[in-house]
């Protein structure tokens, strides 16, 4: 890590400074001259579309990507970051979308990974544990730092993340949407570790795409769009309207949109459903042609894990499983599919994406043996394969339009228009979108929902997996609230009430 010294006058907050930072990737221009700034004890929120350019930023920030010009200058000295290493040794840590957590390795080990204790030559492993379960009390977070994170939930996960870097010494602490995955509960307890953070004079630069989230913790905004520098503005000063246009450059009237829902026959009966690790318990749905069912509750409820077992990814202990008055009760997801259910996972980049692949074969993954793309079930027909991939992704907006190009080099929410483009890739009739606005800006989620509500007004069926509530409250004519595997509760119509839904999130005490 290299620096020169500037000129700095006294009492000056301004913690970070960045000037004119440019970032060029072959064929692309990530970021052209873009300014920021971060004050001590600020939540300074960075928000614009998935490929505005803001992972881009904080990668330059933590030392993870160099700029191609611009200057970085970190309490009057201009610095330079050729790793993540050089920015930590300055207090300048981040807790990224995507975790850099070791799968077989326990809590503790990831916790002191590059700064293990040692004694006598050798790791003091009892030591490095009752420093983890320190951290992890006065976090706040309910984990067994002997456990590895190959066994833990996404949230429990997303909670190490959190740990690593709020046991470290901190000047500059980046969050990219933190609470993707976490509970209200675990979310509460985040916010406090940010005030306690903000009061210790650390700078946080936070992303995110919930407005809620915003005016709660915020203090300034600055937007980005397409890599440039829009506006900073104090966010007391500025309406989630105007917002929305400064980040999109076009007004979004509705972010959701009016369906009109048909429920006809059923399509899908659950009956009795247990699942082999009892994350659900004897839970009995239906669902019907033409209507949008929410499934509601806290990460863990075992919302999720019942239509997995509807598809075949969950192993299922007792219950059945009735498709179109079939009984598919121990089927295969590619038997699923066959009959005209698909399931869309939460996790794009583990579970639903084949990241060093381009995004035609992406979309077409789940079509391959279809007759219109394959001979004798042996042979690609690439033209139209082709033909079939551009056509989709110029239906849902992919941006850039370029099919061949690997898909881990779209922002998030790009590779989620190259998922949900799949799902049109077959004749379907019960569409199951788990977490589908997971990471993705505004604006895709409006199109998104746009999308979800196309599919039932054409008369599907459509299964709705949110732990964001508006989801629930706005597109659902139906919604299911779960608790701890078990079915809490059914509601219809004017009975999806906020606190109908969340009544029914925690558990009943006696009175």
């Amino acid at each position: 890590m290299q620096e020169d010294r500037l000129t700095n006058t006294a009492n000056d907050p301004t913690l970070l400074q960045l000037e004119k930072i440019s970032k060029q990737f072959p064929g692309v221009s990530a970021l052209y001259k873009v300014d920021f700034d971060l004050r001590e004890g600020e939540v300074h929120v960075l928000f614009g579309e998935n490929g505005a350019g803001k992972s881009t930023l904080i990668n330059i920030v933590a030392g993870a990507l160099r700029p191609t010009s611009g200057k970085i200058v970190f309490r009057g000295r201009k610095m330079h970051f050729p790793n993540v290493h050089s920015a930590r040794k300055i207090g300048i840590h981040a807790v990224f979308q995507e975790f850099s957590l070791i799968p077989q390795l326990t809590v503790t080990q990831n916790l002191f990974l590059g700064v293990e204790k040692g004694r006598y030559g050798f790791l003091d492993k009892k030591k490095m544990h009752q420093q983890a379960q320190e951290i992890l009390d006065r976090l706040g977070f309910e984990l067994d730092p002997r456990k590895k994170i190959v066994y833990l939930t996404r949230a429990e996960q997303q909670m190490v993340e959190i740990a690593k870097v709020f046991g470290s010494d901190l000047s500059v602490l980046i969050l990219d949407e933190p609470t993707a995955s976490l509970t209200e509960k675990e979310t509460e307890r985040l916010f406090a570790l940010i005030e306690q953070a903000r009061n210790d004079n650390v700078g946080i630069i936070y992303i995110t795409h919930r407005m809620g989230e915003i005016r709660r913790i915020s203090d300034r905004i600055t937007i980005l769009r397409d890599g440039n520098y829009i506006a900073t503005v104090k966010t007391d000063g500025v309406t989630d309207s105007e917002l929305v246009e400064l980040m999109t450059g076009r007004v979004i009237d509705q972010i959701f949109p009016t369906i009109h829902y048909h429920p006809k026959d059923t399509i899908l009966s659950v009956r009795n459903l247990t699942t082999a690790d009892n994350s659900v318990k004897n839970v009995s749905l239906e669902f019907k042609r033409g209507e949008i069912v929410g499934m509601a509750g806290l990460v863990g409820s075992g919302k999720s894990k019942a239509m997995r077992a509807c598809f075949g990814i969950e192993e299922i202990k007792s219950g059945e499983i009735i498709f179109e008055d079939k009984k598919f009760t121990h089927a295969a997801p590619a038997k699923m599919l066959d009959v005209g259910m698909f399931y869309v996972p939460p996790d794009r980049r583990n579970e639903g994406l084949v990241m060093m692949r381009n995004v035609r074969e992406n979309i077409s993954l789940a079509a391959l043996p279809l007759f219109n793309l394959s001979m004798y079930s042996m042979f690609l027909k690439r033209k139209n394969e082709k033909v079939m991939a551009l056509d989709l992704s110029q239906r849902l907006n992919l941006q850039p339009p370029k099919i061949e190009r690997s898909v881990d080099l779209f922002s998030g929410g790009n590779q989620q228009k190259a998922l949900l483009a799949r799902v049109l890739t077959r004749k379907t009739k019960l569409y199951i979108f788990d977490e589908p606005t997971v990471g993705v800006d505004v604006g895709t989620r409006a199109a998104i929902y746009e999308f979800i509500a196309d599919l039932c007004q054409e008369g599907a069926a459509v299964v709705l997996i949110s732990s964001d509530l508006p989801e629930i409250l706005h597109l659902t004519n139906r919604a299911y609230v779960f608790y701890r595997g078990d079915l809490r509760a059914e509601l219809s119509g004017e009975e999806i009430t906020e606190q109908n839904v969340l009544f029914h999130f925690f558990e009943q005490k006696a009175a």
